[in-house]
């Protein structure tokens, strides 16, 4: 089962905004983030949720995608993300952002798991400016947004597909905006056997 949920999440950049996300979804895909393993245990994370139209679309505002296909601007007008997980690391726990750097991947794909589990799926953002996320939200200085995770349910198709040794594992969109994301094969990735 965790290899479907798996197969099944992927970096969505296209959403039905009919399917509004709602806030206690976001806070059940947190919930499941919060129990994950933290360095040392020390759980400096800290999560903004965001769900109601105008706060998603300032969140938006702030957000590049899809930097593997600088010619498109994705999400296309009318499929934008119904919410955002803003994961923030709270510098009165911890000052060293790098340090938590995992922290962050660990609870990102989490809560994209978690997302998957509810029939939604979202993609990882880290193409913002932290400050002025910070500044849009109110967040105090303590906050730093480290990663945005958009939510909603998705309404494009995705495609894997296998690439051989020294493939080219560009993500890419044929003319029907389907989007192809090669994956190096498991013999590939495997040293020493």
């Amino acid at each position: 089962m965790i290899k479907d949920l798996v197969k099944q999440n992927r970096s969505y950049r296209g959403y039905d905004e009919s399917r509004r996300v709602t806030e206690a979804e976001l806070r059940e895909m947190v919930d499941c983030a919060r129990l994950t393993a933290s360095s040392v245990n020390m759980q400096p994370l800290k999560y903004y949720l965001a769900w109601e139209k105008d706060e998603v679309d300032r969140i938006q505002a702030l957000t590049a995608w899809a930097r593997g296909l600088p010619e498109m601007t994705l999400p296309h007008e009318g499929m934008r993300p119904t919410a955002f997980i803003v994961i923030c690391q709270d510098k009165s726990i911890q000052e060293s952002l790098a340090r938590f750097q995992k922290d962050v991947g660990i609870a990102a794909q989490t809560i994209l798991l978690a997302a998957v589990e509810m029939g939604l799926g979202g993609c990882m953002i880290g193409n913002f400016g932290a400050d002025s996320v910070r500044q849009e939200l109110g967040l105090s200085e303590d906050l730093a947004p480290l990663l945005i995770v958009a939510i909603g349910k998705p309404a494009e198709k995705i495609v894997l597909t296998e690439v051989g040794e020294g493939e080219s594992v560009a993500y890419y969109r044929d003319g029907n905006d389907v989007h192809y994301v090669p994956k190096r094969r498991l013999e590939d990735v495997i040293i020493g056997h």
